[in-house]
């Protein structure tokens, strides 16, 4: 292969992969379809109008040194293309779907077309072209990483088998089939360009060629090989000593390690911008370092709260100059992206401990937005290191053994399996009472579809791709308060039925006109959600504890709890059917509206983490977890709400006029 400009872009059509879990509550069932039906083969959605946005900006943040140089132009012809190519990213931005980003967008663009017709400096011009493809990557996301590790030892095999011939095996761009090639190969050896080199520039080239040159695409290699290829690549213009250096230094710097939360941060950053923060001979370095040996950021966010740290300290920081906006963005994603990953793993070895993480955190978070003194900030980041600390010592490999791990595995499945089960057997019971088995397959085919969507999310999550903080939270709150809305109207519902006495006496008659095929897809689809959102819990709870050594517990655990749960499912569907209907929708109601008050509270708690509802704690109320009521003004109030409209549904169907018109 052949590159004239890894850093730039040609002006061809090109296509690339996305694979994402959206948020909501059918999060799982549409993750299941892009299992399913995506593939992990070549095939790939078209390129996105951003992409291709970005690809123009990385090329003029690269190359326009090349055209000028102390105000003059140096090359009249790569000047010209700066231009165009500014020129055309402006346009393009323009015709991106509307998005509250976009108008700051087009600003940033003018702004950037000005700096090129005005000849500004080089590092000017570099800065507002990266910051405008940063943002511009954030409003219009679009897949930055490798789902795993790319096998450095495999990148390397497949540049010498495609890329060395005209390269050269040293990555000098002197191949021996490198002659009479016009413009010639691109030097990979050349420490200033590869400065300004993304791994993810690399791969897109890699991945769709570049127009006006000999280099092809190799959309035809595997994924996995074409993000290997892109690493290896990256790292030919530091040699063995800065990469032994740069190990040393990842190693002995949590701080630098906390620059690093991801693969996707890898891939997107260059050792220039890594440079502005450690300096230009350590960033060389440990991006040396990181590109040869990606996969200790995945042994990193598994075996600590490193980035947790780093993210918290880099609040206070920002909170201290004054800057509230980043502070409050930075608490965020200190939980999200550094303490939520290893939730599940801290509430099943110490649920106390983390309740007191996720107060402390929310603490943290209201001081951070009603503007509290500096010290006050600082107090409650030494508290949470605090907390970080002991949470630490939980997440030991000591720490993991057979006992907690059947514990957890039992009480987690019973306590998220038992809120599914009370509704699926509710809706049961009420159709067996009703006379309308024939609609039970519609049930069954909910909680039946729920499952198999866990099984793939299971699948997804270990082997594709990773679901983020705010990806889990965002399903668990929006699924949660879905439910809760139905449960409230269905628990009002259900009360008036046990008091009109006249339309019990016709209740067959009118349920089967009542239940048409429409609100039996309406019970399918309830069925589902509430399954699934404890089924998507219950899997990275049991992600978190499984290990080769904690194996055997937790499926001794999980099989325990499975058998609980059928016993308490034959227990309730035996003993209602016994029931004379009127106490049966009276208990079926009562219990419909307490499970409505806990998912709603449960519901809001999860968006709250999130960061998408703000965080107002009460000192005065406890934290009861099993009734979905957290000390935070947002989640009473929601929760006072549902009950006042409990009452007035209750109160309405015991008024004369209401028992008139049932009758």
């Amino acid at each position: 292969m052949v590159f004239r400009n890894l850093d730039g872009w040609g002006m061809g059509s090109w296509r690339r992969r996305r694979i994402f879990i959206p948020a909501g509550v059918v999060a799982g069932l549409c993750l299941a379809l892009l299992v399913v039906f995506g593939g992990s083969g070549a095939a790939r959605a078209a390129v996105t109008p951003a992409e291709t946005v970005w690809r123009l900006l990385d090329y003029v943040a690269v190359d326009y040194p090349g055209a000028v140089e102390d105000g003059k132009i140096i090359s009249t012809a790569e000047y010209a293309e700066m231009v165009e190519f500014a020129e055309t990213a402006s346009a393009q931005i323009a015709a991106l779907p509307a998005t509250p980003a976009k108008p700051g967008l087009i600003k940033q663009a003018a702004a950037l077309k000005a700096a090129i017709g005005a000849k500004r400096p080089p590092s000017e011009v570099a800065g507002l072209a990266r910051g405008l493809a940063g943002d511009l990557l954030a409003a219009y996301p679009v897949a930055l990483a490798p789902s795993a590790a790319p096998d450095f030892a495999r990148g390397a095999a497949v540049y010498a088998e495609n890329c060395a011939s005209c390269h050269g095996a040293a990555g000098d761009g002197k191949g021996p089939a490198s002659k009479g090639l016009d413009p010639p190969p691109i030097a990979f050896t050349d420490q200033d360009r590869a400065r300004h080199r993304s791994v993810f520039g690399l791969y897109q080239v890699i991945e769709q060629g570049l127009d006006g040159t000999a280099m092809p695409s190799f959309s035809h290699l595997p994924q996995n090989e074409r993000w290997a290829l892109a690493f290896y690549v990256g790292s030919l213009s530091q040699d063995d000593g800065a990469r032994s250096r740069g190990e040393a230094l990842w190693k002995g710097d949590a701080n630098l390690r906390g620059q690093f939360p991801n693969l996707a941060t890898l891939t997107k950053m260059t050792p220039a911008d890594l440079a502005k923060v450690v300096g230009d001979k350590k960033a060389d370095d440990v991006m040396a370092y990181l590109r040869r040996s990606p996969g200790v950021l995945t042994e990193q966010r598994e075996a600590s709260l490193v980035f947790a740290r780093g993210k918290l300290k880099a609040t206070v920081d920002a909170y201290a100059s004054g800057n509230k906006a980043d502070a409050s963005s930075l608490a965020l994603s200190t939980y999200l992206d550094g303490i939520e990953p290893f939730e599940p793993a801290i509430a099943a070895r110490n649920p106390k401990l983390l309740s007191r993480i996720e107060a402390a955190m929310g603490e943290f978070r209201s001081r951070i937005g009603s503007g509290a003194p500096v010290d006050s900030v600082r107090q409650q980041a030494a508290v949470i290191e605090g907390l970080l600390d002991e949470a630490d010592a939980v997440l030991a490999p000591a720490a993991a053994d057979t006992t907690a791990a059947f514990v957890g595995a039992l009480t987690i499945l019973l306590r998220e399996g038992l809120e599914a089960l009370l509704i699926v057997v509710a809706m049961i019971a009420f159709l067996k009472k009703a006379d309308r088995e024939d609609v039970l397959p519609y049930v069954h085919g909910g909680w039946a579809a729920a499952l198999g969507a866990g099984v793939l999310t299971w699948a997804a999550a270990t082997f594709f791709i990773t679901i983020s903080g705010a990806q889990r939270e965002l399903t668990e709150g929006f699924g949660g308060l879905f439910a809760a809305a139905v449960l409230l109207s269905v628990g009002i519902w259900m009360h008036g039925k046990s008091q009109a006495d006249a339309w019990q006496r016709y209740i067959k008659e009118r349920l089967s006109k009542a239940l048409s095929r429409g609100s039996a897809w309406f019970l399918f689809l309830l069925a589902f959600v509430v399954v699934y959102r404890e089924v998507f819990e219950t899997i990275l709870f049991f992600a978190a504890l499984w290990s080769k050594e904690t194996a055997g517990a937790v499926l001794a655990g999980a099989g325990t709890a499975v058998v609980a749960l059928a016993a308490i499912a034959w227990a309730m569907l035996r003993y209602s059917t016994r029931l004379p209907i009127s106490k049966f929708f009276a208990a079926s109601a009562a219990l419909v509206a307490v499970l409505a008050f806990v998912l709603a509270g449960k519901g809001l708690a999860a968006l709250q983490e999130a960061g998408i509802v703000p965080v107002t704690p009460v000192s005065w109320a406890p934290k009861i977890e099993l009734l979905g009521f957290y000390p935070t003004w947002q989640t009473i109030l929601l929760q006072l709400a549902v009950v006042a409209i409990l009452v007035a549904g209750y109160l309405y169907n015991r008024s004369p006029r209401r028992g008139e018109g049932a009758a």
